[in-house]
């Protein structure tokens, strides 16, 4: 296989154009808001199952770029996810960026219980004041317990991107959310990860810098 030189500044560009022939040479072409969340998870991964396997609620895209516009919160449960998601962009619109999963109180209270950290950062994210968008990548008990408060009436969250990684109730996890009145993008199946979830929240963060 031949080297293709390309100049730094065009490596993306020409990445998205090879991965958009490869959907079309196999009969697939994405369009509307959702297609350039679901190509960015394919260049973050080189995975072309997400073409098949990504699900947005009614309207997803729109609501996520009014919240992000309104000055709503992001919750990560990974840092990785954080330090994913473009501070730069995200900036514009004065939210802020939160991960607990570090903090000391988190994993006290977390031993205490016997229950994981992302379970006691949910709870902790609720108590936010601004409306909080979870960024979900690789804790399917995040999702789990997002959907025991909405399902309680005690909490409803905003917005949820939920693409954890993993074979312990990763696939339930979803499924509570996706079948909950609960806005989301998710990722079905075991795939995702915190790059899966970060580039998810580019992919839009993006699309508001081009409108």
């Amino acid at each position: 296989m031949d080297i293709e030189y390309i100049r730094p500044s065009e490596i993306e560009k020409r990445s998205f154009e090879i991965l958009t022939a490869e959907l079309a040479a196999h009969g697939t072409v994405l369009t509307g808001d959702t297609a350039s969340v679901i190509k960015r998870c394919i260049h973050t991964t080189a995975d072309f199952d997400y073409a098949e396997t990504m699900r947005f609620s009614d309207g997803a895209v729109r609501k996520l770029k009014e919240l992000i516009r309104s000055g709503a919160s992001i919750v990560t449960d990974t840092n990785m996810a954080l330090s994913g998601i473009s501070k730069k962009e995200f900036a514009k619109y004065g939210g802020k960026l939160f991960c607990f999963m570090a903090e000391e109180d988190v994993a006290k209270e977390a031993s205490e219980r016997k229950i994981t950290r992302a379970s006691v950062s949910m709870e902790k994210a609720m108590r936010l004041e601004a409306p909080v968008i979870f960024v979900i990548g690789n804790a399917p008990t995040a999702l789990i317990t997002l959907h025991e408060y909405c399902a309680a009436g005690i909490y409803t969250p905003a917005f949820v991107i939920g693409v954890p990684v993993g074979f312990v109730n990763v696939e339930a996890a979803k499924e509570l959310i996706m079948a909950a009145n609960i806005p989301h993008i998710i990722n079905a199946g075991r795939k995702g990860g915190s790059n899966v979830a970060a580039a998810i929240v580019n992919a839009v963060l993006y699309q508001m810098r081009e409108e």
